[in-house]
């Protein structure tokens, strides 16, 4: 179950249960894991969350399916070096749209929406179109 790709407590403990297990030896279960090394919810939370950077997912939305699969770390604290979300986000852009500025406040809307669903925030998005305005003229 661990070698394939790291999990978070959350997903082993629901995982277990669905085999069957017991509460209580899923708990020592996984403390033997910690302690042994073979699951850290903080490995998880880097490897997961370089893949989801990797698929173009800002940090609201890496942040929310990290709660979701139990582990309470901040994105910001999970990387070494921070990815540059605004970077991600005009590489984005840029394979969505061609790296085009919206035409109208319909399009603009549109795309905001786009662009929150991947997990990125109104100031970045905002900046975003800001730039893209600049660079047409």
């Amino acid at each position: 179950m661990l070698a394939r790709r790291e999990h978070s407590q959350l997903e082993l403990t629901q995982k277990l249960t669905q085999k069957g297990f017991q509460e209580r030896d899923i708990e020592l279960l996984l403390e033997e894991f910690v302690q042994l090394g073979w699951q850290s919810d903080q490995r998880f939370a880097e490897s997961y969350s370089r893949s989801r950077v990797h698929k173009g997912f800002g940090p609201v939305r890496i942040q929310y399916e990290l709660k979701e699969r139990g582990v309470e770390i901040d994105v910001h604290h999970v990387f070494d070096e921070q990815p540059d979300w605004q970077a991600l986000l005009h590489e984005l852009n840029i394979k969505k749209y061609g790296g085009l500025a919206p035409v109208d406040m319909k399009e603009r809307a549109k795309r905001m929406r786009f662009f929150q669903h991947k997990g990125f925030t109104h100031d970045m998005i905002r900046q975003l179109f800001n730039q893209l305005s600049k660079d047409r003229f």
